[in-house]
């Protein structure tokens, strides 16, 4: 029995693992490599066809965006997953295949002009179908029998709606030995979903590691610290662009949008109107707008018993269509616009950008992780000018990193849903996570007295004891990725520094008139002495 380690490994998307025992393969996630983690154009590591049973922990992406991918090359298995996922994959796989539709029949005009072959998307609208025909609903707390001497058990991992922590059983001649892989663990007193629920000790486990090196800041508000943004940029005549994950993150900003609104946080313009410019996103929004029994908090379940919708609000403004969305550049009035995709990759992000980038007046804000390599990752290190749909735009709007709203658990997060874990793993196995971060993640858990491997790609290691089988080998990017960073280490300084202050701002916030006003006119007079 072993552990095969097929994707993000040392870098952040791309989620894959294969676990063997018993004489059949079961693959746990298969997602989507993005920005600076492509390798290879994603093509599958692995044979689709030797694949037995396919296990997702849920719905982003980066866990599941290759699924067709696995049916386009001969899977037929079943794939399991917790109900709500299973209802998220049917929206988001669809929209992903259109997406590879889309992006190969632009790669095919643009290459019929120099004389190039047709570019053939990775998979189609078919594959996706396919795929969504194999899916088999779990619910928590499931035990769902794989094949004799292996089962899996499910419990939610917080992270986002249906994501889930899976523990496997397997017994293989007399020899028995548990694994858990963790998902994306989520963070702690978040809207809508539970925190991370406790998962019995297992020999292994693999855990991720995006956030594995940092904590997230504490004490925020975060409907005053989201409104203080929007209520400035407003004042300004500006819009409020948030590239935003259209499932899960989405709908998390509606709700505190919902009670930006209630408290009247927002005095410039009190009814500004908000658009949601995603069709995933308007999908993904219906889900959460149903039944959420065994999924959602407390909290959710009593506004939606008292008949309240929690992501609905006066000014939600739901753009559908492209022309739509087009309208939205062209209206002067100030607003906030809601759209994906979260790393400005892809979608109509990228189009608001355009339009939106270049004014001082406006602000751009970012509320999810940003891998290396990606346009939102650029955008947060400073870029002064960027390439958008073919042309340079200059960046002078306000860039927002809104760390707060972190769906995935920090340095932290991670050890406390490890300690909850007795008997604690003999050996855990640090993925997902960008390099640094892993290995300084595996280098906590040794202090903390735990054994922490940090697997390379397309290594393998043995459930008997632990040894590594093969050795794997560094992640290789395919070719022409764009620069890791553009920013100096002197202007990296600088952006930290401002971080720095803002925190220091916030814990002002209960502070006296005297010391807010001498504050804020020492922060002016800087602005003023340094403004170009």
């Amino acid at each position: 029995m072993k552990v095969s380690f097929l994707g993000a490994d040392r870098v952040v998307t791309g989620s894959c693992h294969c676990l063997s025992a018993c004489g059949k393969n079961i693959i746990i996630d298969c997602g989507l490599q993005q920005g600076g983690d492509v390798s290879n154009d994603n093509a599958l590591n692995f044979d689709a066809t030797a694949i037995d049973a396919v296990l997702v922990t849920h719905a982003h992406t980066d866990h599941s965006g290759r699924l067709p991918l696995m049916v386009k090359n001969g899977y037929k298995g079943p794939i399991y997953a917790t109900r709500a996922t299973c209802d998220l994959l049917k929206i988001m796989l669809m929209d992903s295949a259109r997406i590879q539709e889309s992006d190969a029949q632009w790669k095919s005009r643009k290459g019929r002009r120099a004389g190039e072959e047709e570019t053939e998307p990775l998979y189609d609208t078919a594959d996706a179908a396919a795929t969504l025909e194999l899916l088999v609903p779990v619910s928590y707390g499931d035990t769902t029998p794989l094949f004799d001497g292996i089962t899996a058990d499910w419990y939610d991992a917080g992270h986002l709606l249906g994501s889930a922590s899976i523990r496997f059983t397997v017994t293989e001649e007399n020899e028995t030995r548990t694994i858990i892989f963790s998902g994306d663990i989520g963070n702690i007193n978040k809207p809508i979903i539970r925190d991370p629920q406790p998962v019995p000790g297992a020999d292994y486990a693999v855990i991720e590691s995006t956030y594995g090196d940092r904590l997230h800041e504490g004490g925020e508000d975060v409907p005053g610290d989201l409104a203080a943004i929007i209520d400035r940029t407003l004042a300004r005549g500006g819009n409020v662009v948030i590239p935003s994950f259209a499932v899960g993150r989405t709908q998390e900003l509606l709700y505190f949008i919902r009670e930006i609104k209630d408290r009247k946080l927002v005095k410039s313009i009190p009814d500004f109107t908000v658009y949601v410019d995603s069709p995933l996103a308007l999908e993904a929004t219906q889900i959460y707008d149903g039944d959420l029994t065994g999924y959602a908090d407390e909290e959710t379940v009593r506004l939606i018993k008292e008949g309240f919708r929690p992501i609905h609000f006066p000014g939600l403004k739901l753009s559908r269509t492209v022309d739509e969305s087009k309208a939205l550049n062209a209206d002067p009035n100030p607003k906030v616009i809601i759209a994906s995709s979260g790393m400005c990759e892809a979608g109509r992000i990228r189009h608001h950008l355009k339009y939106n980038l270049w004014r001082p007046e406006c602000s751009v804000v970012f509320v999810g992780f940003q891998s290396e390599g990606t346009m939102g990752r650029q955008l947060l290190e400073g870029l002064s000018e960027i390439k958008i749909l073919g042309e340079r735009i200059a960046v002078r709007a306000e860039i927002c990193s809104f760390k707060f709203m972190s769906s995935h658990a920090d340095r932290d997060g991670l050890l406390r849903w490890l300690s909850m874990q007795e008997p604690r793993a003999k050996q855990v196995f640090v993925v997902h996570g960008e390099e640094s971060s892993a290995l300084n993640f595996a280098e906590k858990l040794e202090s903390e007295g735990y054994k922490a491997v940090v697997p390379l790609y397309e290594s393998s290691y043995s459930l008997l004891d632990g040894s590594c089988l093969e050795e794997g080998h560094a992640f290789v990017r395919d070719k022409g990725d764009r620069p890791k960073s553009r920013v100096s280490e002197f202007f990296a300084r600088l952006l930290n520094a401002l971080q720095r202050l803002t925190h220091v701002a916030h814990s002002y916030r209960e502070g006296t008139n005297k010391d807010l006003t001498a504050f804020a006119e020492e922060v002016e007079a800087l602005a003023k002495k340094w403004d170009k």
